[in-house]
């Protein structure tokens, strides 16, 4: 995303992007190299009709999974940074951690036959095949939902709530609470269509995403996101089709005019409430130490092309999204597990190293024009989860200015940026808080029969 703060890359950033410089084939031909990278991307079926929802399996080649534990095991080292913490960025005792067990006992082949247990489609929207899971409830009362993920995550990252949302009465909630679930990757994401030409921006993903919905079927439907998924899904709100009746996000466009101007330089702020004052701390910090990689992207995408050579490089760019989650991810892999486990965290990188995405969606933050937080004009009902270790805490009182129809607001004592992943228990309750007031009586939330099954 955009961002108002101009400044240069940081020195921790400038070393991660010379970390990420591996040599190309480790021992492999060139050509070699490239038969491999190209199995690596043939798991869709051939497109179909434009209107057509094709049925998907991954089915990721042995070659593909060797070339990756080989290309880990011949990892070329920096030096381990001067100082004893994380202010020069990924540690290297964290990242060797990391790829000893990716090359040695981390199986793909275990989240590739859960994946496989899922509902998975494809579908060709503006010209691009978006892939979905789509996991309708057993409850007939269900309230279709669709939930956009961000970066550097992935749909992987809502896997965990699939049951919580859809059968709601096996984890503790009740029938009347059951969602429909869609679950779609962005262009340029996971095993959705890479765009060959430039105009994907989160406007374009928003248009897909309604047409979507329509394609499946729904006559009434929220939606929800964080992260680019929250610019995703108050963009959709803006736009207003008469069928999405409200929103709900954990990282909401909130952040008022005068608190952007202080961080940037302007007009101190005085005598803030201590949320208020909390939430301009967290923005301070970003902006001040985490925004580097986003400026990268969002300037030079296609120069990333370490991350598309190296999986070590690749996994050190994807952990350094934000301190909170940097230092959740690390405990993970010190036997500290927090929300978080190695496997997971090793599933959405071995993810986007598998289809060749990382570079494809790092062209998101070129296509971006918005800025940063800024409010987008969403006018009709929103709900907000304020999760702790959030880039920053929503306050109420910002939230109520930014949203009019503010429906819900909750803060929540766990979670940070990747909340549905980190705690879906909570995230699960939450959607089930969020939109009780939208609900409606049997038969208003139904899709054609038959409609992406």
């Amino acid at each position: 995303m955009k961002t108002t703060r101009i400044q240069f890359v940081s020195h921790a950033a400038l070393g991660a992007l010379l970390l990420l410089a591996a040599p190309a084939g480790h021992g492999q031909t060139l050509a070699a190299a490239n038969a491999t990278a190209a199995a690596r991307t043939r798991v869709a079926a051939p497109a179909a009709d434009d209107k057509a929802i094709r049925p998907f399996k991954v089915t990721i080649p042995d070659a593909a999974l060797e070339d990756l534990r080989r290309r880990v095991l011949a990892t070329k080292w920096p030096k381990k940074e001067t100082v004893a913490d994380a202010t020069q960025g990924v540690q290297l005792a964290t990242m060797q951690k990391l790829a000893r067990y990716w090359a040695t006992d981390y199986d793909w082949r275990k989240v590739e036959k859960k994946l496989n247990a899922l509902p998975q489609f494809v579908t060709t929207i503006d010209g691009l095949d978006i892939h979905f899971i789509h996991v309708r409830s057993k409850h007939p009362n269900a309230l279709p939902i669709i939930v956009t993920h961000g970066w550097p995550g992935s749909f992987m990252e809502m896997l965990k709530i699939v049951g919580p949302l859809t059968d709601p009465t096996k984890y503790g909630g009740k029938a009347e609470d059951a969602f429909d679930l869609v679950i779609p990757s962005m262009p340029g994401y996971g095993f959705s269509g890479q765009p060959t030409t430039t105009g994907w921006d989160p406007q374009r993903i928003s248009r897909a995403w309604i047409t979507l919905m329509k394609r499946l079927g729904y006559t009434r439907y929220v939606a929800q996101g964080g992260d680019w998924g929250d610019v995703i899904t108050e963009l959709m709100a803006v736009q207003a089709p008469p069928e999405l009746v409200g929103i709900h996000t954990n990282m909401p466009a909130a952040v008022p005019t005068q608190v952007m101007k202080a961080i940037n330089g302007g007009p101190a702020l005085k005598n803030l409430p201590a949320d208020e004052k909390r939430a301009y701390d967290q923005l301070d910090f970003f902006f001040t130490h985490g925004v580097a990689y986003a400026q990268q992207m969002h300037h030079r995408p296609q120069t990333l092309y370490g991350i598309e050579d190296s999986p070590v490089g690749l996994a050190a760019w994807i952990l350094d999204h934000d301190a909170r989650s940097y230092a959740l991810i690390a405990r993970s892999f010190d036997g500290k597990r927090e929300g978080l486990t190695r496997d997971d965290v090793l599933d959405n990188i071995t993810l986007y190293w598998l289809t060749n995405t990382a570079v494809s969606a790092s062209r998101l933050y070129w296509e971006n024009k918005l800025t940063f937080f800024a409010p987008l004009g969403v006018k009709i009902p929103v709900a907000v989860t304020a999760f702790p270790d959030e880039l920053y805490t929503t306050p109420r009182s910002w939230a109520g200015k930014a949203f009019p129809k503010l429906i819900y607001y909750n803060r929540v004592d766990k979670g940070g940026h990747f909340a549905a992943w980190e705690q879906p228990e909570i995230f699960s309750s939450e959607m089930r808080a969020a939109f009780k007031s939208l609900r409606k009586p049997l038969g208003n939330a139904t899709a054609k029969a038959g409609a992406g099954r």
